[in-house]
């Protein structure tokens, strides 16, 4: 055999179009138990409760598209994931029934119309089911005898719907064999529910009956079953607890024990103890059916609810409110003769002193009032309400009648629980003809307060005359808008309101207000203090790159968007921090700077616009050059073997916006050792001008394996030279073509044979095309990922041949194994040989014999060959497809893989390398 002689790739420039997102294709790598397909552009992803699901969206298109997940009924939440959702990778961890669903990945690069595709992820469960057992028993032919029947109810929660099946013992109950048995399902449950109904009670019915449910074995879930022993003495669970109120009330560091003291049931009920709201506290502690407490605090109040259940009939439930005393915070008002519209205290009129305690439980407060430390008794100058029906429930009042000189004292208000630990609150009340209504009142100039953003200050509201003085409540004048803190009101006792670190959205106007308690309950005295926010101006663009062509009129315009205060101080323009001396500007009206770009004032420009507060910028990058080029990543097979231990590297790119400025009539290309300030080379690439949208190529050759290289590439006008941008290329060993290339790696077919492998899909393939043969999917198992294969059908008759080659590999200057001078080579593809009239399929190399081939059906499935090639020259792979007897013969292969190398039979191909596929999957 004669080696094929290498020719060198000549260097070439070529325009293509520079693609937008291709069609998003969806791969999964989590623990799928089944993928089919509902349709033509869906799959559905089946996956057990628990396991992880990994879905990766493989998107081709350039610049490189941001790809979004979101799901249908809500977002790809982060809360349902490891990763963002704004991530090629979506993964959920032991994913939850709640979190099927169809899944959408959204692939946008700005090219074209985003590509979207989805999948439909299936969450399978079953849960372990539930047996209940309901008795009845009524009367039949007035009172000649009763009939007990008994329902047997069996609920499961399943994804798919299961199946039941009821046991007697280890029989198979069957409705048709047994008349005394009735099997139903509810209409209400959708198929989550069997009824086993026994009539007319029997003696064989009291037996053990287990209800078995079944999903068939999916996702390998195995069945689950719950067995229930019948009895004459089975009965429903009844209950007591060891207090006989439902309302128990207790001083706090008490201890609470609870019995839930069980009174009947077959099989033995079992005890459980919960709380509403929340769970039980740390400190419970559970003993069957008693729950202790020890030390309760007001955080242990609630509903404590006991539950018994034996699955007969209803659970017995009873539950207890826990109320822990407390009492706080004690108020007090004074209303003058509210008949009389009074705001002071005068002689001869009604005076109303009130008191009011925030207590649990409020009804059960205990109010006493004292007159200069004496008790005060109902008299007809003296009336005590103990619910004042005129203030907030749990308030209560001492009415002074035709209020005499002897009515002016200290009066007291003593709030208690009778026999409680709790400690009494107390509040005097000074009754004097010096009792006035407060005067409120802003300090002089701080009707409006100012205050740079990001700084302290205070609002000052005073009541600076009345007695008694009431604490001073602010608020927002707009009702929608909150206080700093979040409330609706903040209450000062000296009406001051503190601000820190303020904000633009805390400007606006805040209304003071005397409280109505701890002073005279009157009309409240009000103000309000404008709270001013000064910041400096607020600009846009913050910073523009602006390219033009020579000798073009250019405008800056630098708009204000706000300022406070928004009288401007002061404009001023710098190019590369110089003063630019030109007629004051109009400081009403936008600033804006208009000139001829030429290349001695390219540069940046800034407009700095002050206020009194301070100085912002907008700043411009103006320059003649070229915008940057911007590399291509996604090349399909880059890299090509020459003669004398070389290759080469098609390079591609696009060029940003090549008309905003002078005509670009080329590139510099600078090729330079990796890591090394070494020149190889530099290209002049002038004479083709680049177009927007346009994918631009040029071939490095004569670059040594396995060195890497750094390139550098710029634009060129007639003026100027644009910058570089720099990355990185290298020589890789490992060879993986999966055919999503149209130009499929630069394999070729050989012009000798009968006739052609084909590339395809499922998407593109014949809808008329002979079944029972071919693959379905390509190697990966995607309706959208190509493969290579022959078609049997006419005009193809047995043994005509169709040969595909390679592209041409270099062996490189490494020695073989002990000092051989032949280097070893893996060669892995897959192939699929499925159908009744299957020929055969051979690989050769172009300078040794066959070295493997495969004859006849081999199933439905892709599988997988290996085979070593140690050539002694530059060489080629050749597939080589023979037809059989009929047209049941078509054969694929995918996923071809060249590795330096013997092969290990325990490695998987790594389909990182496939444009396309870079997570098709780690099949064997």
């Amino acid at each position: 055999y004669t080696a094929v002689p290498v020719i060198p790739t000549p260097l070439s420039l070529t325009l293509s179009g520079v693609p937008p997102p291709a069609n998003a294709q969806i791969v999964h790598s989590g623990a799928a138990c089944n993928v089919n397909d509902d349709n033509i552009s869906e799959r559905i992803y089946t996956i057990k409760e628990g396991y992880t699901l990994v879905l990766q969206c493989i998107v081709k298109g350039h610049p490189r598209p941001q790809v979004r997940w979101t799901k249908t009924a809500g977002s790809a939440s982060d809360k349902f994931q490891e990763t963002s959702i704004y991530n090629e990778t979506l993964r959920i961890e032991g994913i939850q029934r709640v979190q099927g669903g169809r899944y959408y990945c959204k692939a946008d690069n700005g090219v074209g119309v985003a590509a979207i595709k989805s999948i439909r992820v299936d969450v399978q469960y079953l849960d372990t089911p539930v047996l209940t057992v309901h008795q009845t028993i009524s009367d039949v032919r007035g009172s000649y005898y009763q009939e007990k029947t008994v329902f047997l109810r069996c609920t499961v929660n399943s994804n798919p719907p299961a199946r039941f099946i009821w046991k007697r013992g280890n029989i198979l109950i069957e409705q048709s064999k047994d008349n005394g048995v009735d099997i139903y399902e509810p209409l209400y449950t959708q198929g989550e529910t069997k009824v086993l109904k026994l009539k007319n009670l029997r003696p064989k019915d009291f037996a053990d009956y287990t209800c078995q449910v079944s999903v068939r074995n999916v996702c390998n879930i195995e069945d689950k079953s719950v067995t229930f022993r019948l009895t004459n003495a089975t009965t429903p669970p009844m209950i007591r607890l060891s207090v006989n109120d439902t309302v128990v009330v207790v001083d706090p560091g008490q201890d609470v024990l609870l019995n839930c003291e069980i009174m009947a049931g077959f099989p033995a009920p079992t005890v459980t103890w919960s709380r509403y709201p929340g769970p039980l506290p740390l400190s419970a502690q559970v003993r069957g059916p008693m729950l202790f407490l020890r030390a309760v605090t007001p955080a242990d109040a609630g509903f404590y609810n006991c539950s018994a259940v034996n699955n007969v009939g209803n659970p017995a439930r009873k539950n207890v409110n826990l109320i822990v005393r407390t009492m706080t915070n004690l108020t007090f008002q004074i209303t003058p003769d509210s008949n009389k519209d009074s705001e002071t205290i005068q002689m001869g009129r009604d005076l109303k002193l009130s008191c009011h305690v925030d207590a649990t439980p409020q009804d059960k407060v205990n109010y006493s009032w004292y007159k200069n430390s004496a008790p005060v008794f109902n008299s007809e100058s003296l009336i005590i309400l103990r619910s004042d029906p005129d203030m907030a429930p749990g308030t209560s009042s001492l009415e002074i009648i035709d209020m005499k000189f002897r009515d002016l004292a200290t009066y007291s208000c003593m709030a208690n629980f009778p026999g409680s630990r709790v400690p009494e609150l107390r509040v005097d009340v000074n009754i004097s003809q010096n009792v006035s209504p407060p005067v409120l009142s802003v300090p002089p100039g701080g009707q409006v307060v100012s205050v740079q953003e990001g700084g302290n200050t205070e609002l000052v509201c005073l009541v600076v005359d009345g007695k008694p003085r009431p604490p001073v409540l602010w608020s927002r004048a707009e009702k929608d808008l909150l206080m700093p803190g979040g409330r609706s009101v903040t209450e000062t006792p000296d009406g001051r309101l503190r601000m820190r670190n303020v904000s633009r959205d805390m400007m606006g106007v805040y209304r003071c207000q005397t409280a109505p308690y701890n002073g005279l309950n009157i009309k409240r005295r009000e103000a309000q203090v404008q709270l001013n926010v000064q910041y400096p101006p607020i600009l846009d663009p913050v910073f523009q790159d602006l390219r033009s062509r020579n000798y073009q009129m250019v405008t800056l315009r630098c708009a204000v968007l706000r300022s406070n205060p928004p009288r401007l101080t002061d404009i001023r323009w710098f190019r590369n921090g110089e003063f630019i001396r030109i007629p004051m500007p109009d400081l009403k009206e936008t600033p804006e700077l208009q000139f001829k770009l030429e290349p001695r004032n390219n540069g940046s420009y800034e407009c700095r616009v002050s206020n009194s507060i301070g100085m912002s910028t907008c700043t411009f990058n103006v320059s003649t050059k070229p915008y940057n080029a911007e590399f291509y990543f996604d090349t399909p097979n880059p890299v090509r073997i020459q003669k004398g231990n070389n290759y080469s590297y098609n390079l591609q790119w696009t060029q940003r916006d090549p008309e905003a400025t002078d005509p670009i009539i080329g590139f510099w290309l600078i090729v330079r050792k990796n890591k090394q300030n070494v020149l190889l080379k530099q290209i002049d690439l002038r004479g083709k001008e680049p177009e927007k949208g346009v994918l631009m190529s040029h071939t490095i050759s004569d670059l040594k394996i396995p060195l890497a290289y750094e390139v550098r590439l710029a634009p060129i006008t007639t003026y100027c030279t644009g910058d570089y941008i720099s990355r990185t290329i290298q020589y890789s060993e490992h060879h993986v073509c999966g055919f999503e290339d149209e130009r499929i790696c630069g394999f070729s077919q050989d012009r000798s044979d009968v006739f052609d492998w084909t590339r395809q899909n499922h998407l593109t393939q014949n809808p008329k095309r002979s079944a029972n043969t071919g693959p379905e999917t390509d190697r990966s198992g995607t309706k959208e990922g190509y493969y290579m294969y022959i078609e049997a059908s006419r005009p193809r008759v047995q043994g005509d041949k169709a040969r595909l080659l390679s592209p041409l590999f270099n062996v490189t200057s490494v020695r073989g194994p002990k000092g051989s001078g032949r280097v070893p080579y893996c060669v892995s593809f897959y192939y699929h040989m499925k159908g009744k009239h299957i020929g055969d399929i051979a690989s050769h190399t172009t300078v040794d014999s066959e070295v493997w081939t495969k004859s006849g059906h081999q199933g439905p499935d892709w599988k997988r060959a290996l085979f070593d090639v140690s050539p002694s020259g530059p060489f080629q792979i050749v597939f080589e497809g023979i037809r059989g007897p009929s047209f049941e013969g078509d054969i694929a292969i995918d996923d071809v893989s060249i590795t330096i190398g013997k092969c290990k039979q325990e490695n998987t191909v790594a389909s990182a390398g496939k444009t396309g596929k870079s997570f098709k999957g780690w099949e064997m």
